[in-house]
């Protein structure tokens, strides 16, 4: 049997390479675990916005589900961008076959450029159906928001949004802080099951280079929870590997443009 880690990752594809499935891949191949992947939907995308996005058929996504159980060894999920709440309850109810499995959900709900990624009426079922199955949910502030009906305007609001996704079911809360009004910090909460609170505080870069981010994240802390880390590792470790991965600017495209995933390992060298 392979001891080589292997995490999966439900999400949709785009084009542009920057975001979804393929930042979810690079971040798992640079971690160092065997990606694999569940389609749950195709867009037309670049740095400078969504032009289309066409849903995968549901079949088409349990098939693909189904087909990654019965072969391989899951070791850690992530879930992104699930269109709507139809596909959101499918994903809940297979993984509630799999529930020792660590997941790690990145709430998709709008685009860099502002394009909505899931309708209005998931959010119910994301908040009500796939979000308390979470080992680690990670919104950003408006995803937060969204799914606690609460405004945040300072680090206190974070905190209870935090604890009220807790109370919702989510093990594990990061409440990432690129939203937040300091225009000089982007300092995430990250509040853990045992109730513990943690604040990881950083820099904010001056960059419109941040395509995939939430992905990139989120992916990085379900490589490191399949490697066998602690929720707390994984989510120091995905903080580091996505600042360097902002922080070293690629330059690519005329909008949003996509950040350098093997930034932190050439850190590391």
């Amino acid at each position: 049997m392979s001891k080589v880690p292997q995490v999966l990752t439900v999400a949709g594809s785009d084009s542009g390479g920057g975001a979804g499935i393929q930042a979810d891949l690079k971040t798992f191949q640079e971690r160092g675990v065997f990606g694999m992947s569940v389609i749950t939907a195709i867009t037309a995308q670049n740095t400078t916005g969504v032009q289309g996005v066409h849903p995968v058929p549901i079949d088409m996504v349990k098939m693909q589900w189904t087909s990654i159980f019965s072969d391989f060894t899951v070791a850690a999920m992530k879930t992104g961008m699930l269109v709507n709440g139809e596909y959101m309850r499918a994903v809940a109810e297979a993984y509630r076959e799999h529930p020792g499995i660590p997941l790690v959900i990145d709430p998709v709900m709008i685009a860099k450029g502002g394009h909505p990624l899931m309708e209005e009426t998931a959010i119910t079922v994301m908040k009500e159906v796939l979000a308390p199955l979470a080992t680690v949910i990670t919104p950003n502030i408006p995803e937060a928001e969204a799914l606690t009906d609460m405004a945040i305007k300072s680090k206190a609001d974070m905190l209870e949004t935090a604890k009220r996704l807790q109370e919702n079911g989510s093990k594990n809360v990061v409440i990432k802080g690129g939203h937040a009004l300091d225009e000089e910090h982007a300092d995430d909460l990250v509040l853990l099951e045992d109730g513990n609170e943690i604040w990881l505080n950083s820099p904010r870069f001056k960059t419109k280079d941040t395509h995939g981010t939430g992905c990139t994240f989120a992916a990085c802390i379900a490589a490191e929870l399949g490697k066998g880390e602690s929720v707390e590792n994984a989510v120091r470790t995905a903080k580091a590997f996505i600042q360097a991965a902002i922080q070293n600017e690629l330059n690519i495209g005329n909008g949003h443009g996509p950040t350098n995933h093997w930034a932190y390992r050439k850190e590391q060298s």
